[in-house]
């Protein structure tokens, strides 16, 4: 099979370089950033006091007695207060929690606010 390419320098060609892209830029101030938001934990059906009380002392920090309270009153109430941080170190406790959970199969869901 033959291909032939021919090449017509006498047309002109446009090419359309226009793109619609939209992006939205949230400005935060070091103070925003800085300022504390509380760190909240979900009740589910799914995952362990054990593993619960393993990620509050591994990730968060918590001694035992306290990641034992916070993982009743999960269980009890529906959600429990964990710590306050700032921002980032909020979101990135958090997504490392709810990796570790994913990675063993537990729905474990946290939350973080401003406080």
């Amino acid at each position: 099979m033959n291909t032939r390419v021919i090449f017509d320098e006498d047309v002109a060609t446009e090419t359309d370089t226009t793109t619609d892209v939209d992006l939205e830029f949230v400005v935060m101030d070091e103070s925003e950033l800085e300022r504390p938001y509380r760190v909240i934990i979900h009740n589910d059906n799914v995952t362990t006091f054990e593993f619960v009380i393993a990620v509050l002392i591994k990730i968060f920090g918590l001694s035992t007695y306290r990641s034992e309270q916070i993982a009743y009153q999960t269980h009890t109430e529906g959600n429990a207060y964990v710590t306050t941080l700032p921002l980032e170190e909020a979101k990135s406790k958090v997504f490392k929690a709810q990796y570790l959970a994913r990675q063993q199969g537990y729905p474990l869901t946290f939350t973080i606010e401003p406080e």
